[in-house]
């Protein structure tokens, strides 16, 4: 929040846990310049925990009509796998950022 506060600043908003109409919380929602950025945020439980994480953000990008959205996961393995991959889930488009 802090590094997007200055970058959407009077051009965007930014909505932490915003609920759906059928009261599901999305991590992240940003409005920046007419798109919309739907943003989930993990810590790696392992593989099934990950998958899980990847459906429920294409739910949430089918209830805005949305084609691509963000995946940001928190790893405290030792010998994790840094990086930023696609993901294809359905007709869904996930960037995925393990860090």
């Amino acid at each position: 929040m802090l590094f997007l506060k200055p970058i959407i600043n009077g051009t965007g908003n930014c909505y932490v846990e915003p609920e759906t109409r059928n009261r599901e919380r999305m991590d992240l929602v940003v409005d920046y310049r007419g798109e919309q950025f739907v943003v989930e945020l993990k810590i790696w439980h392992g593989d099934a925990y990950n998958k899980r994480g990847e459906k429920q953000i294409a739910e949430y990008l089918e209830y805005y009509e949305l084609k691509k959205g963000y995946m940001i996961s928190f790893n405290f393995n030792k010998k994790k796998e840094i990086g930023v991959k696609d993901i294809v889930v359905g007709d869904k488009l996930l960037v995925e950022a393990v860090v």
